[in-house]
């Protein structure tokens, strides 16, 4: 799913909590399996790993239904990582497959839309660029 195919009207009617928290405990699972981006978000999170995937539940929560349960400085939180570009292309393609694996389609085209924002804005913010898609 590209950027190109994300719908201009959220499908609110097949994003529920439940869906949301679905897909980021199975991303999140996913993440802690992959040989690149597993240690970097162990070293970060450390054991805080229910504290975490609370935070991004809520963190998407706020995103797909305009809950406004997220405060966080993603920026600051991500500043310290070392990440390049290759992470996170690495990064959307684990939410993609989750995404498309846990979300009817339209619910994974907007998530990814979304995901793809995120990350733009997080290596903008980090002066790490992000690529033209």
């Amino acid at each position: 799913m590209t950027a190109a195919h994300i719908p201009l009207v959220q499908p609110k009617a097949q994003i529920t909590e439940a869906l949301i928290k679905r897909l980021v405990h199975d991303f999140y699972g996913r993440v802690l399996q992959d040989e690149i981006l597993g240690p970097i978000f162990t070293r970060a999170v450390g054991h805080r790993w229910d504290e975490h995937l609370a935070t991004m539940v809520d963190f998407w929560s706020s995103v797909a239904l305009g809950t406004g349960r997220y405060a966080g400085k993603p920026h600051i939180a991500h500043s310290s990582l070392g990440l390049s570009p290759t992470h996170f292309d690495r990064w959307l393609g684990l939410f993609e497959a989750t995404a498309c694996e846990v979300c009817p389609e339209n619910a994974a085209a907007f998530f990814m839309g979304r995901a793809h924002r995120v990350a733009d804005s997080l290596q903008i913010g980090l002066n790490i660029g992000a690529k033209a898609r």
